[in-house]
């Protein structure tokens, strides 16, 4: 991915990711299906100027939703989960 902007999608604000945050000093993101770890890594560094210890990655395969007698299926999507090192924190992240 050239662009690191492109890399984050979004936050994710779910009660397992404030108990990660509190806890473990863990944060939640909604990635790019194509980024890998080093590129999430390098984003979050550079957008928050925090220092990343690891980043975990988990891709997310979309509901299947029935209405009538059809189906849809939802979005596949990725997140990942971006372990700070001690010390560390993402003060827009924790304000909202």
């Amino acid at each position: 991915m050239s662009d690191i902007y492109n890399v984050l999608k979004r936050p994710l604000m779910t009660e397992k990711g404030t108990d990660l945050k509190e806890g473990m000093n863990k944060y939640l993101f909604e990635i790019d299906r194509r980024a890998n770890k080093i590129e999430v890594k390098n984003a979050v560094e550079k957008i928050f100027s925090v220092k990343v210890d690891a980043v975990h990655t988990i891709s997310v395969k979309g509901k299947i939703k029935r209405v009538g007698k059809s189906f849809g299926k939802g979005s596949d999507w990725k997140k990942a989960v971006v372990t700070l090192k001690a010390g560390e924190k993402i003060e827009i992240i924790e304000g909202v």
